[in-house]
């Protein structure tokens, strides 16, 4: 596969980097910076983004979107990402809740919904998991009961994050008590302003916070379903390889691989020692993080020709965040004490950032289940041992 840009992919993202230092962006990315909030709220910032139409980059212009590829989109995320955009609100709202819209939702949720997400005007968040649950979304209690203008959801999301600040939570209820755990799931477009919503913050070691989100007696009507009803599972199915192309946790291990090798200098080669242990980490890591952004390049082309599958993304995503996890660790143990304050600081947030790489968005341990999956369907049945006459 060819991972090199057209030329009209690199004036693009020549584009976007010139968006990107305008006064207006340069301020509010430096607002954010040296904020003294644990969490600054990064609405100003999305809005301008989405004034430069740098938030919903492929989805079709009626839409609110630029009309180009998932290259070009996969381009301004790593412009972004790289000039200090924190992409939390772009990960849930636009690569998750956005697209799965623009997949299973209606021509009318697609008008009302994506154009304000596009602009960075509204914002959305997820609500799968809920406590003694997990991940394991066949499990989930959440009820959504037919009432008669609609459904009425009760039951409590956690482990969510921008919940305090979203407009939108795309909500996963039970509607079915019948047939398998797999049916009888709904996906539904929950106004987070609405009676009965309630959030409360959760403290965490990293930066951002999770989120309680309790749902009481909650009343949506027939057009916040996404999807068929009772055919959530299947719409989920469909829509995770768009949220798994492993691209965030390439360009996380790709910062944090460069905060690890600040202060280094090219000299004579280290005689065997320490020196030389860590020259052969900056190469290793140099080396993973690089297969990390390829794996991801991978999976953008493939969705590009409209083959995006779930090995390749579930691949990409296990081992660009295991590998940022690792490179870590890596640049915080080989800073240890010595990193000025700056450098210290970035690296004490990745540091506590990492761990839950390989949670979110599926476990390190599903996605390695998925993948033997597919590899061991795809093994050609052993042939018959010869018969002995």
């Amino acid at each position: 596969m060819d991972f090199g840009h057209s030329a009209d992919e690199s004036q693009f993202r020549d584009r976007v980097r010139t968006q990107l230092r305008s006064d207006a962006v340069a301020t509010e990315l430096a607002r954010l910076r040296d904020s003294r909030e644990r969490e600054p709220d990064e609405r100003g910032l999305y809005r301008l983004l989405g004034e430069r139409g740098l938030l919903g980059v492929d989805w079709p212009h009626r839409y609110g979107g630029q009309g180009q590829t998932a290259a070009h989109a996969a381009l301004a995320v790593e412009e972004m990402m790289r000039a200090g955009v924190p992409d939390t609100l772009f990960v849930n709202g636009i690569q998750t809740v956005g697209k799965l819209v623009l997949l299973a939702g209606t021509e009318e949720q697609k008008l009302r919904i994506l154009p304000e997400l596009a602009a960075g005007r509204r914002f959305a968040s997820v609500l799968y998991t809920e406590p003694d649950v997990g991940s394991d979304l066949s499990a989930l209690t959440t009820r959504a009961v037919a009432v008669e203008d609609g459904y009425r959801i009760d039951g409590v999301k956690i482990f969510n994050l921008k919940s305090g600040i979203t407009d939108y939570g795309l909500c996963a209820a039970r509607t079915s008590l019948e047939g398998s755990r797999y049916a009888g799931l709904t996906l539904f477009l929950v106004d987070m302003h609405a009676p009965g919503v309630h959030v409360e913050r959760l403290d965490t070691m990293a930066d951002e916070q999770f989120h309680r989100v309790e749902l009481e007696g909650v009343r949506v009507g027939p057009a916040a379903v996404v999807g068929e009803v009772g055919d959530g599972w299947a719409v989920l199915a469909e829509a995770l390889p768009l949220e798994r192309t492993g691209f965030d946790f390439a360009l996380r291990a790709e910062r944090w691989y460069a905060a690890g090798c600040a202060g280094l200098t090219l000299g004579p080669g280290p005689e065997p020692g320490p020196a030389a242990d860590w020259l052969a980490d900056v190469g290793r890591h140099g080396a993973a993080t690089r297969a990390a952004a390829l794996l991801a390049w991978r999976c953008v082309g493939s969705a590009d020709a409209g083959r995006l599958d779930e090995l390749r993304t579930s691949t990409a995503k296990w081992y660009a965040s295991e590998q940022a996890a690792s490179v870590a660790r890596w640049a915080m143990t080989r800073h240890a004490a010595d990193a000025p304050d700056d450098l210290a600081d970035a690296l004490d947030s990745a540091y506590r950032e990492a761990p839950g790489l390989t949670v979110a968005g599926g476990t390190s341990e599903m996605m390695l289940q998925t993948i033997s999956g597919f590899l061991f369907a795809a093994e050609p049945a052993p042939s018959a041992a010869p018969e002995v006459h």
